[in-house]
């Protein structure tokens, strides 16, 4: 028989962990979850469209109940329903060089409420089990079987190679889309081309995750990277990290503790952040502060 306790010897406690198949697959299939939030994610938080992600991760769970209420995998409607909504969002009518017109935050908001109320119909008409609703909301880490995690990987891949392939002119356009679009980059089709791959990472993280804890992962590493540096290729790939850190950490601490996972992972993410956004802020202050300094002595 095998106890789980926790002990100050990280090696046999990692050990112990890797035991059992649940907490292989859950390793397994947050790592790839992380890699792809990271990258998604920070594109995301670099062009502001967090919201937009949000919104994308909550049409997964009527999405995802639609498809149960109806006999057919919960997978298919995560996906269904997230690049069905992003190809809605990519439909509103933009602006010269690309950006958003404010009719597209009143759509987002529309849409996210229409989808709430509809997961909502769906579970009352299904019938099943709480626990099957906890599931959608809040994620099953802990659940993952092996045909998952290779399903995971697949889109995963797939997803990434297609940011791969737009990610010079995706950069370009996102920082500045007015000359990008000078230049004969097709803005207009990036963006589409760009929610749509963020609606299969928000359908792919909300399965390991939860519809209500999809930022956790989606929004928490890019912000707290884009705090630490500004440097394009140094801040993505601190993104990656930071989301391997994130999901490695908090599945370790509630495999040992009677907490869910989702608890941990947020609240890890949202403490690097307060301590990127805090440092970044003291950093501030003490240049202005050498600034004032520097001024003086001049005028000395």
């Amino acid at each position: 028989m095998i106890h789980i306790t926790f002990s100050w010897n990280l090696v046999a406690d990692v050990r112990q962990m890797l035991m059992f198949r649940f907490m292989v697959n859950a390793l397994r299939a947050g790592t790839i979850v992380a890699v792809l939030a990271g990258a998604l994610g920070w594109f995301m938080v670099l062009r502001r469209q967090a919201f937009a992600g949000h919104t994308l991760a909550i049409v997964s769970f009527p999405g995802a109940a639609g498809a149960i209420l109806i006999g057919a995998s919960a997978t298919v409607g995560y996906f269904a329903a997230a690049v069905a909504a992003a190809l809605v969002i990519a439909a509103v009518p933009r602006s010269l060089g690309g950006r958003a017109r404010s009719g597209e935050s009143a759509l987002i908001g529309t849409v996210q409420a229409f989808a709430l109320a509809a997961g909502a119909l769906f579970v009352s008409l299904y019938g099943g089990f709480l626990n099957g609703l906890t599931s959608l909301l809040f994620g099953s880490f802990l659940g993952i079987s092996s045909s998952q995690v290779v399903a995971l990987l697949v889109m995963a891949v797939l997803a990434l190679a297609g940011l791969a392939a737009i990610g010079r002119p995706l950069f370009f356009a996102s920082v500045d889309p007015d000359v990008a679009e000078a230049r004969g980059i097709p803005v207009r089709l990036l963006s589409s081309l760009f929610l749509v791959l963020l609606g299969l990472a928000a359908a792919e993280v909300s399965q390991i995750t939860g519809v209500l804890l999809v930022f956790a992962l989606l929004v928490m590493p890019a912000a707290t990277a884009q705090q630490i540096t500004v440097r394009p290729a140094l801040s993505l790939a601190l993104t990656v990290l930071l989301g391997l850190a994130t999901v490695w950490l908090g599945l370790g601490v509630a495999f040992y503790s009677i907490y869910p996972v989702g608890f941990f992972i947020t609240t890890f993410g949202f403490a690097g952040y307060v301590l990127a956004a805090s440092w970044q802020a003291a950093n501030g202050r003490w240049r202005r502060a050498s600034g004032r300094d520097a001024t003086v002595a001049v005028a000395a």
